[in-house]
């Protein structure tokens, strides 16, 4: 467990920070793009369960403390990622998300159209921290392209942002409050 008895450190003073495993790096490194893109995101959802109760609060609940574990696992650079005393993303948080979304898009009706961002304050919300989840699987790509990346967590990410769209659709009284793109209306 971690424990803070104090806020500053003064060792990031210089531009640099430490990693997971001590490593010292600029606070620039693709590493920390992708886990502070992945705590953007974080945020952001902290944002929509205020607009929440019930089952989607629950399901915000556990990926916002998923989400640290994906930082805790994107912040200890390595090759393997079954140690078992390390902290990693794994095949089942995936697959619990794959099963979420496989619910509650059951009782969506087809798309017509793409959605634009809006509907409900919480589907609103929601789509702000999809669109920044899915910058962290970008900044997540880069990074792999040069170092190893947990394919579970890559996995995850990628899920994660299915999951977020289509729980704002069951948000927005399940697709009914959809706001959907009308192709050249304006024209």
């Amino acid at each position: 467990m971690v424990r803070l008895t104090k806020i500053y450190t003064r060792g990031g003073d210089k531009g640099q920070t430490s990693l997971g495993d001590g490593t010292r790096v600029p606070k620039h490194d693709q590493r920390l793009a992708a886990y502070g893109t992945v705590d953007e995101a974080n945020a952001a959802i902290g944002v929509v369960r205020l607009y929440t109760t019930g089952e989607p609060d629950a399901m915000l609940g556990r990926i916002q403390n998923e989400m640290f574990d994906l930082g805790a696992d994107l912040a200890r650079p390595g090759e393997t990622f079954d140690a078992p005393n390390e902290l990693r993303m794994v095949e089942s948080q995936v697959k619990r998300l794959e099963q979420e979304i496989d619910r509650m898009n059951a009782s969506l009706a087809p798309l017509n159209s793409f959605i634009l961002p809006g509907g409900s304050i919480a589907a609103a919300h929601l789509h702000v921290a999809r669109t920044l989840t899915r910058r962290a699987e970008r900044e997540m790509a880069a990074l792999a392209a040069h170092e190893a990346v947990n394919p579970a967590a890559m996995r995850y990410i990628n899920r994660l942002s299915d999951h977020l769209f289509v729980l704002g659709r069951a948000l927005n009284a399940n697709g009914a409050n959809d706001v959907l793109w009308v192709p050249g209306a304006s024209r």
